[in-house]
This record gives C-alpha cells, structure tokens and sequence, in this order.
C-alpha cells in the first residue's frame, strides 16, 4: 500500500488531540497530546482486531471525537496498513508519512535516545506541529496491480540471477551436466511464471473508470509501454499522490539535489538516494525506446550527449522529462501528440516543460 509525502493540510475540523504510533510487526506503541501539552506514557496495542479495538476504546476516553483527533504513523514496511484502514474506517483522519520525515524531525529536536516509546511521543509531537494531510486508502484496483507489478518484477530479477548462474556455468572449464539441466529447468520454471503472470495482469486492467481512461492517456506517448504506464499509474495512486510535477519528480528520485554554499562550494547537483526506485527505472528503461523514437525525449536527449553529458545522466533527464510529459497528458486530459515535432522544437520543449 503506498504512503507516499503528503503535503501539510488544515482540514475542515481542525484536530484537538494528536495521535503517534509506532509500528512494529506484532505490535504498537501508542501516545496522545492535546495542543500545547505533554504527550502521554504510551500504552501498547496489539496489532490484532481486538487490539485496534482496544486501542479505540483508549482514544474514546479523551472525548475527543474521531474526526477531531489526528493520527499518524510512519510507512514501515506494510506493518502500518491494517491499522491505518481500521481508524481510517473508524472515522480518524489518519497521516502515513515517511519514515525519513520523523528521523529528521527527531534531529531537529537533538534527541539522541530511541526507543519504541519515544517513537510514539515523538510522532504525537510532529502530527501537532507539522498537521500532516490525511491519507486515503487507495481503491482495489490498485492493490490488484501493485501487488502483480511487485512479483512479477521479483520473477524477472530472480530470473535475470538464474541466467547470470546459467552463463557463468558454461563458461568455466568444467560444466557438471546435472548441474546445468538443473539451472536450465529453473529457468524455464521462471520463464512459464513470468508469462503467466504478465496474462494475469492482462486480465485485470482496467476497462472503465479513471484509471482506465488514464491508462490510455499514458500509452499515447511514445516510447511508455505497457509496465512503465502501469507502474506510473501503481506508484502516483492514479496520479493523486502528488500535488504538482516537482513533488512527482522528486518522489520518482530523479530530482538533481544542488550542492552549493557561499561562493566556495560548487559541487555538481546529483539524484538522491531513496526515491521510489521501481517507478525511477521504469522511466530509465522507457528513455531507451523514447529516446528514439519520441520527438519531444529523443531531440532533448540528443542535445544532452552532444553537449558531453554522460550517457547515463541524459537518460536519467530525459526520465525526468518523460515524467512531465506523463503528468500532461493526464492532467489535461489529453492523448499525447505524436506531430508535437512539426512545431517548432523550442515551443514544443517549453510546452512540455
């Protein structure tokens, strides 16, 4: 389920209680604060259904209703998803935020000691400072892709490992015969896997609604396929996700980080790590079709190298750009114009930009 940053909010209720809880895989830590308080000792749930139960009791004796009490947790694995849906259900606005965001909130209040305890008071403190926007479960549509998307990638690099094995085999001077019947025939077992779940994901796309209609708005750009479109539409939520195209970019990890300080540093600006990497190297891979064949990526991408940009930095720009030209196309509601190039080059780049 995916948790990406949300930007801060007021909601029509403004909330009187802030709520953090700290995930762990059986359990959680939970503490509250009215504005301007204390936080409370953490009490400790059970990550069960009578363990939310009993964690709904615990806030209905605040008196503080549902709708007024802001909760929020951090995006720990999917150890946070059952718990988030059941206070989302119960009428808590609820704010999944990234792990990163608190470490460095924990930072910025020089506290060195962590335990799961401080956790919760700490994720109590930063929903009343910082109002993180509420979270919404996303639809099933996208849980029956996401989770698809998911195997099917660890089948291919699972795969790719077995072919690796499978090379280094054959060309060492010695090949046991059992031994490479036996990485053949995983490989096979591999192969029948990926096809069949790649009919499977076939199957399940969407036929009406939103996500249908955005899908097809995706695979009017040339050089987007089928799993670059599908993993822009898993990794945005539908492209709701994000507020604007710099957010959007920015949670891909393909926005250059400047390195700058006075006039003495001047380091050369570099993607971040983190990020979400299964949406960053499907735009990577799709440049290598739109870089041919598209005319807004392939002229941009030309100019990049002739410039004496490393390969690998004008593919991670053209990524990029090809991200912009995504969110277009969804935004306006409009199929992606395959005679964009019998404009003038710089109109159609700034339009695209």
């Amino acid at each position: 389920m995916a948790a990406p940053m949300a930007p801060t909010n007021e909601s029509a209720t403004a909330p009187r209680l802030f709520v953090g809880i700290d995930i762990a895989q059986h359990s959680a830590h939970v503490s509250w604060l009215p504005p301007g308080g204390a936080p409370t000792p953490p009490v400790v749930v059970e990550q069960t259904p009578a363990g939310f139960a009993d964690l709904r009791h615990h806030l209905a004796a605040t008196r503080v209703s549902p709708a007024a009490t802001l909760v929020v947790l951090e995006a720990t694995g999917t150890y946070w998803c059952r718990l988030a849906l059941d206070l989302h259900s119960a009428g808590f606005p609820v704010a999944v935020i990234n792990p990163a965001q608190a470490h460095y909130f924990a930072k910025a209040q020089l506290r060195r000691a962590k335990t799961d305890a401080l956790d919760a008071q700490l994720l109590a403190q930063f929903a009343e400072r910082m109002r993180p926007a509420p979270w919404t479960p996303p639809p099933q549509i996208y849980h029956e892709l996401e989770q698809r998307l998911q195997l099917r990638q660890q089948l291919l690099d699972a795969r790719q490992r077995v072919r690796n094995q499978l090379h280094a085999l054959r060309a060492g001077a010695v090949v046991i015969g059992s031994v490479a019947q036996r990485l053949e025939a995983t490989l096979a077992f591999y192969d029948e896997q990926v096809a069949e779940l790649e009919a499977e994901i076939r199957a399940s796309l969407p036929t009406e609604g939103e996500w249908a209609v955005n899908l097809g708005l995706l695979l009017s750009i040339s050089g987007v396929g089928l799993w670059t479109a599908l993993w822009l539409l898993v990794a945005t939520v539908n492209f709701t996700s994000c507020a604007t195209v710099e957010q959007a970019v920015a949670y891909a990890g393909l926005a250059p980080a400047p390195h700058e300080s006075g006039t003495s540093v001047h380091g050369r600006g570099q993607l971040p790590r983190g990020g979400h990497g299964r949406l960053r190297t499907a735009l990577y891979l799709a440049t290598l079709s739109a870089g041919q064949h598209n005319v807004v990526i392939a002229p941009f991408y030309a100019r990049l190298v002739a410039a004496g940009k490393p390969k690998k930095v004008a593919r991670c720009a053209a990524a990029r750009k090809l991200l912009h030209l995504a969110w277009a196309v969804v935004h306006k509601q409009q199929p992606y114009d395959r005679h964009y190039g019998e404009r003038s080059a710089p109109a159609a780049l700034a339009e695209a930009a």
